[in-house]
């Protein structure tokens, strides 16, 4: 992860609740890039089920500044900080929000997932997501991929056709050792 900021990387801002579409207007009319990452899903309303969007990462938004100058994005009605160590604000990893943006711009169902530290690694081979990579998991009989911001330490899944996937790195387990072998018991050579 990269500590030192520079100049225009993406920052991932902490909002006030429900802040996160007027915050990320107000910032793009001060002429800065954002990306509201939103999915669709289910609200009840008197009774009826209303689709509606929502953000993925409820309480944040992303913006693109260059770090040294961040008053005029920090004194933007509804947002709280920018997230980092301190007062040091850590940029989000280009592959992680190039990965977010393509399966939003794909259109396909996605949805915010619990942060992931374990799991086996992959990388999907074809389709319009190809090269991203994530973690595979089951849920209800159907694979997903998980796509991390790990600054956030949140995710989103992504239901995907397991074999459009390759594993990137094995599951750890416990390596077996094998015995020594006593001398004693070695097999006789004829």
């Amino acid at each position: 992860m990269n500590i030192q900021p520079c100049g225009d990387r993406w920052y991932a801002l902490q909002l006030r609740t429900r802040w996160e579409g007027s915050t990320a207007a107000l910032l793009s009319g001060k002429g800065y890039q954002t990306f509201l990452p939103t999915c669709k899903t289910l609200k009840q309303v008197c009774g009826r089920s209303t689709e509606v969007s929502a953000p993925l990462f409820p309480g944040y938004v992303f913006c693109r500044f260059d770090a040294h100058n961040r008053l005029p994005v920090l004194v933007t009605p509804g947002v709280i900080a920018v997230v980092g160590r301190g007062r040091t604000p850590i940029p989000v990893e280009d592959y992680e929000i190039q990965a977010i943006q393509k399966v939003v711009f794909t259109g396909l169902p996605v949805e915010p997932w619990p942060y992931l530290e374990v799991g086996q690694q992959v990388r999907i081979e074809h389709g319009a997501l190809c090269g991203v990579e994530g973690v595979l998991i089951g849920f209800k009989r159907v694979s997903r991929i998980v796509l991390s911001v790990s600054l956030l330490r949140r995710s989103v899944a992504l239901e995907i056709d397991r074999s459009l996937v390759s594993a990137i790195r094995p599951v750890r387990t416990a390596a077996v050792q094998p015995l020594p072998v006593s001398p004693l018991l070695e097999p006789a050579v004829a």
